[in-house]
């Protein structure tokens, strides 16, 4: 039976692992789950579950929670608890699922325990993809992918040898404007920017989403994941999203992997590798999905109309911490657009100019990306006050 710790079980990922998790209690237990202020879920989850540790980023929550969890649980707090819950109580698997730069520090933690990783958070490896890849390696620790994307790549890589490879392709829905000039973005508001067409996501990767931020990332992530160039990693836009990415071999074989919106998919294949378990998913129906004239279409993203991933591009070229810092400033402009402090155009274009305003540290430490991380932030915040 494999133990399982989640980093976020209150959110969209933490809660449909769980799903998949209650469907097969005889192969998974978890062990521990973190939450940063949701008391009501969490306490839901713990009944539900019985993990004999928790913790909660809100020091308040977590006193509110520790007045109704059943005796013997452990309630823990603070980052500090975060970390503890994610790497010291013995799981064999550890789900990152929250949102942004919180999940390095517990990561890290859990890789030096020689925990596995089922990566949902992108961020991490953005931030700091060679510490990260570099630790998971000594410790022989599987750093398993749960984004649909690099989920896609990792199955249609196995079994091949990387000599023949020859580029990654990650498809993007393109968000709920990608059909939009840019002209027609500029009145966006949070409520219409949140309503992703084919995926049920939280705010700020819904955001991110229609910015094509979040495939900004994904070259990032994609890059440390497989040890592959940016030059070698392509975006298109596939509204339907069915095809959840491809990889292109120098022979000319493009290997896909498809099926139906819907995360579980990728969860189960992260949290049963290297099997594969039944899912109570939608089988996807090619033919009743193209039928009348409908199907399959891709589109070349236009980099000038999506300037997110020509800022993911240059951070790589530039690397060491920036990458970091434009992970760390587009987290910041989406929480003021959010806000209704800044418009929709004005997260990309603040994301660039506090890149542009960053001197890149080459051979970073753990300390010096969190101190980027904050600068970023900071930096943000400043210029939209300006």
């Amino acid at each position: 039976m494999k133990k399982v710790a989640i980093l976020g079980s209150t959110g969209s990922i933490g809660g449909q692992a769980l799903e998949i998790i209650e469907e097969n209690r005889d192969r998974f237990r978890v062990v521990a789950l973190t939450a940063n202020r949701n008391v009501s879920l969490l306490k839901e989850q713990i009944e539900r579950f019985g993990p004999k540790v928790v913790a909660m980023g809100d020091e308040g929550s977590a006193d509110k929670l520790r007045g109704v969890v059943p005796k013997g649980t452990s309630v823990l707090s603070g980052a500090e608890g975060i970390a503890s819950a994610s790497a010291e109580t013995g799981a064999d698997i550890l789900v990152t699922s929250v949102v942004g730069s919180a999940g390095l520090v517990p990561t890290l933690r859990a890789i030096e325990k020689g925990i596995d990783i089922a990566l949902a958070n992108k961020e991490t490896l953005v931030a700091a993809g060679k510490i990260v890849t570099e630790k998971a390696g000594e410790r022989g620790v599987m750093l398993l992918p749960v984004d649909s994307e690099h989920n896609a790549l990792f199955q249609s890589l196995k079994g091949h040898q990387e000599t023949g490879l020859k580029r990654l392709v990650l498809t993007a829905s393109g968000g709920p404007f990608w059909k939009r000039g840019v002209e027609e973005l500029k009145d966006v508001t949070p409520k219409e920017a949140v309503k992703h067409p084919r995926w049920n996501m939280g705010a700020k990767i819904s955001i991110d989403s229609a910015t094509m931020m979040n495939k900004a990332l994904e070259i990032i992530e994609a890059r440390w994941l497989f040890d592959v160039d940016g030059e070698r990693i392509d975006v298109l836009i596939h509204p339907q999203s069915i095809v959840h990415s491809m990889v292109e071999y120098i022979d000319g074989s493009v290997i896909a992997q498809m099926g139906t919106t819907d995360m579980r998919i990728p969860i189960a294949y992260a949290l049963s590798y290297p099997e594969r378990i039944e899912n109570l998913v939608p089988e996807l129906d090619l033919g009743d999905l193209c039928k009348n004239g409908a199907g399959l279409t891709f589109f070349t993203p236009d980099h000038d109309r999506f300037p997110a991933l020509k800022l993911a591009y240059g951070a790589l070229r530039a690397g060491g911490t920036m990458p970091a810092v434009m992970s760390a400033a587009n987290e910041a402009a989406v929480s003021l657009f959010l806000d209704g402090k800044i418009g929709f155009l004005e997260i990309v274009e603040t994301v660039s100019e506090v890149m542009n305003r960053h001197n890149v540290i080459e051979t970073p430490g753990l300390d010096e990306i969190l101190k980027a991380d904050l600068w970023a932030r900071r930096e943000a915040e400043r210029l939209r006050k300006i």
